[in-house]
């Protein structure tokens, strides 16, 4: 069983930095997209970046091209987002995210993963 349990999140101010950790137990397809997405109240979930972890492709979107840098260290089974001058318009649940290996499609359609960490909270002030 595929677990995603999302860490890293918490309160910055606008200029500040956070990384963002993701332990995937039960996973193992190493050539499938693994990746983050946020979700601001009101607004629909985006998706911010995804990795292969075998190839080490990333896909950032624009928004975030830059500030944030998507990584995965395979000996944790862990993946990371370090997000650095972060701004307000980034206050957002963050979510990790997975596919699996009949997932097909476009890296930033949420709909094409189908594993999903329950999250964790990024609030920046300005």
């Amino acid at each position: 069983q595929v677990q995603l349990v999302e860490s890293g999140g918490g309160s910055v101010q606008a200029g500040g930095s956070l990384r963002l950790s993701c332990a995937a137990s039960g996973y193992t397809y190493s050539s499938n997209l693994m990746g983050w997405f946020r979700q601001a109240p009101g607004k629909e979930r985006e998706a911010v970046a995804a990795i292969c972890p075998r190839y080490g492709a990333t896909f950032y979107a624009d928004s975030v091209r830059g500030r944030f840098t998507i990584s995965q260290e395979n000996a944790k089974n862990t993946l990371y987002l370090q997000m650095n001058s972060l701004k307000p318009e980034d206050t957002a649940m963050y979510y990790c995210t997975a596919r699996d290996p009949q997932d097909s499609g476009g890296w930033f359609v949420d709909e094409t993963y189908s594993y999903w960490g329950q999250g964790t909270q990024v609030t920046v002030s300005s």
